[in-house]
């Protein structure tokens, strides 16, 4: 009797778990869908305003498939990356504090989407070893339901997931609060004892390559409430 009660808790549990993750993994792909759009108009709407410029100075959209797009803005690329897994805050997560969460745990399981900061010219120069940050993250639950957690100013979106729903006009908050993070957060001149010694191999590499290791905070230690 025993056993048949544990394998029938194991079943409903499968089942109740799968159905909740897919529900949860679809608005994730919803939400990144709208978050397409949304930077494409973006991009337009900023590049007619820049028409007087070069197109160095234009910003640049890349769809780059149902999980990844890029956007250059000056010497700066962001990337938008949605996970393809679905995640449970941890216990020591402020959403717990919730009644939101406490009455309903299944509303802790959420979707990420994560916002990378590069410099343009990694990209540009294949340099491989360069260094990106994550500027912020977004988490998108099972009622389509989201917060923010990220960088200084990242950190002064919605952190209320109970409050929060997902739409045009927050997802262009986010998008316009990373990038404008993204422009202030300035490159860094290493620390002279990082880079004073150099061996024949990499300066010919850096010469044919330009792979350099390079990033906004190189030599620095990069802590959550940095800059």
């Amino acid at each position: 009797m025993n056993i048949l009660n544990t394998k029938s808790a194991i079943l409903q549990t499968i089942r109740e778990k799968a159905i909740l993750k897919q529900l949860v993994y679809k608005n994730t792909a919803e939400v990144f869908a709208e978050l397409k759009e949304v930077l494409e108009n973006l991009v337009e709407e900023y590049n007619a305003e820049l028409h007087d410029q070069s197109d160095a100075v234009k910003l640049d959209y890349k769809d780059r498939g149902e999980s990844e797009i890029q956007i250059r803005v000056a010497s700066d690329i962001l990337v938008f990356s949605m996970y393809s897994n679905v995640f449970q805050f941890d216990r020591e997560h402020a959403v717990w504090q919730k009644d939101y969460v406490k009455h309903n745990p299944n509303n802790a399981y959420s979707g990420i989407i994560n916002i990378y900061n590069f410099l343009s010219d990694s990209f540009k120069y294949n340099r491989s070893e360069d260094l990106g940050y994550l500027v912020a993250r977004i988490f998108i639950n099972k009622e389509k339901h989201y917060i923010v957690e990220g960088k200084r100013q990242m950190g002064l979106l919605e952190k209320d997931l109970s409050q929060s729903i997902s739409n045009e006009d927050s997802l262009r908050k986010i998008i316009e609060t990373a990038i404008n993070y993204s422009l202030n957060f300035d490159l860094l001149v290493p620390p002279y004892d990082d880079v004073k010694i150099l061996a024949v191999a990499d300066i010919e590499e850096k010469i044919q390559n330009s792979k350099i290791k390079t990033g906004k905070r190189l030599g620095f230690q990069f802590k959550s409430d940095d800059v």
